[in-house]
Parts: structure tokens; sequence; C-alpha cells
């Protein structure tokens, strides 16, 4: 699948393959083209009241100049990553 980010003003496309699923609890997916080799994993786990706990990881080892700007873009992809999942929390809240 074909997926576009905007961080830190640039425009980054990818393409992943999912290399894992196991339906409600976890899918795994590798970049197969990108600016740098990523891998992302998403874990589902129930949660109180019907509710649903999900956990988000990315791994990555940039190269070139990200991979000397490692620190600064993990402290901006974590900024990032929250954001977007509070977002999305309250999106799905809002329903």
């Amino acid at each position: 699948m074909d997926f576009v980010a905007q961080f830190l003003g640039r425009r980054l496309s990818y393409t992943y393959e999912v290399v894992e699923l196991v339906p409600g609890e976890r899918l795994v997916m590798r970049t197969a083209d990108g600016p740098f080799p990523m891998e992302t994993t998403y874990t589902w786990e129930p949660e109180g009241d019907g509710g649903c706990r999900m956990t988000l990881r990315n791994r990555g080892n940039p190269s070139g100049f990200a991979g000397l700007a490692a620190p600064v873009m993990q402290r901006a992809m974590r900024r990032a990553t929250t954001k977007d999942l509070a977002r999305l929390k309250g999106l799905l809240e809002s329903q």
C-alpha cells in the first residue's frame, strides 16, 4: 500500500508491504520503497467497557543525512504521532 506523510515540512512517500496480520490483534508493515527502511507495528488489546487500546511502534534505520538527524527526527516523529493519534481518538469518540 502507498502512504504519503508530511514531516518537518517535507512530503514523504512510502510503499509498505504487510508482513504480518493477526486480525483484531496485530498488523506489521515494512517499507518496500521510501526514504529509509522502516517497520510499523500496530497492536490492539481489549480494554474496559468494550473499548480497545491501540499501540503503534515505528522502527527504522535512517542513513545519510537522516541518520545524522536521527535524534531530532525521533522527537519530531513522536510528537507528530502523538498528535495524529489524539486526533484519531477524538474522531472515533465523537461518533
